[in-house]
């Protein structure tokens, strides 16, 4: 993958409706090539289906943890572009301290969540992780 790809793979995230029109134009090429690209992409099971995403209050039966990543020397962009594409990490952030990144990860199941898990820890650049799941938010009024 280049970062054509992952652009691509970051548009889709946000949006899999996209059309491949919007999408060309975003990425500054040709509508064939994300369609090419796309096609590639799900040939290559990169990219696996497609999904809607729902408000967190909706979606009762899923489970949300917080990960706490540190990454090996100069790896951070490897590893952002890795995890971008990770369809279990619902959001990433930069961080400072003990910690290099933080990663939102949502799943179905403690099954899927392990498996997430599993996933997220066999990238290359990686070098710890830490793990909480989000069991109640509270509100200060």
């Amino acid at each position: 993958m280049d970062a054509t790809d992952l652009q691509l793979i970051a548009l889709l995230r946000s949006d899999a409706r996209a059309s491949v029109a919007m999408l060309a134009k975003k990425l500054g090429v040709s509508r064939g090539t994300v369609s090419n690209r796309i096609r590639k992409l799900e040939d290559e099971g990169v990219v696996v289906g497609y999904t809607v995403r729902l408000r967190p209050d909706v979606q009762t039966n899923r489970i949300s943890a917080w990960m706490s990543i540190a990454v090996d020397g100069n790896q951070t962009r490897a590893v952002i572009a890795t995890l971008l594409g990770e369809p279990g990490v619902a959001a990433l952030h930069d961080t400072n301290g003990r910690w290099d990144l933080l990663a939102e990860l949502r799943a179905a199941s403690l099954g899927e969540l392990a498996e997430v898990l599993e996933r997220v820890r066999l990238i290359k650049g990686i070098a710890g992780t830490e793990t909480s799941i989000h069991l109640q938010t509270y509100k200060l009024a």
